[in-house]
């Protein structure tokens, strides 16, 4: 049985012209890094009377949404391990933004929920979205088609790198 050529095997010598077509300009990996960078840079400023970076903002987020998951549910929706979204939920509890409290079906469960506090951060970072949404030139239905067409070259990434062998990194 033979191995399949891995999709990163790409033969140069036979198509040499592939290098004189592979720009930053070209590359929708660098578009997607900088408006990634524009978007932390807006919300560091649409945020600043909150004290939320923007990690934090996006754990209020879903705690906005759902009042209150489990910290793997958390992690879960924002596909963030627990050594990345531990520290970050410790700073709002710290803050007095949200609580952490062990489940009570369940003691192994850690349950993130918002306070009072956190909750009245709701109106000024929904505001932020709007506003990130009528400053960067698009509608609201272009955005989504955007989130949209993002999140299947995202998971279609994930998804070949979970099945690409380890010593092909």
């Amino acid at each position: 049985m033979t191995d399949a050529p891995s999709p990163l095997d790409i033969d140069f010598v036979a198509h040499p012209e592939l290098m004189d077509q592979v720009t930053l300009d070209v590359m929708p990996c660098f578009a997607i890094y900088s408006a990634a960078n524009a978007v932390t840079r807006f919300y560091r400023k649409a945020l600043a009377e909150t004290g939320l970076t923007y990690p934090q903002y996006l754990v209020m987020m879903v705690l906005w949404e759902t009042k209150g998951v489990t910290m793997k549910a958390l992690g879960e929706r924002l596909g963030l391990d627990s050594n990345t979204l531990t520290p970050l939920v410790k700073k709002l509890e710290a803050r007095g933004l949200v609580t952490r409290a062990r489940s009570k079906a369940d003691e192994r469960l850690l349950d993130i929920a918002p306070t009072e506090a956190g909750m009245a951060l709701r109106r000024t970072g929904c505001e932020a979205a709007i506003a990130m949404t009528v400053n960067s030139g698009e509608t609201f239905e272009s955005q989504a088609e955007l989130r949209a067409r993002i999140m299947r070259v995202r998971d279609g990434l994930d998804a070949f790198a979970a099945d690409m062998p380890a010593d092909a990194a």
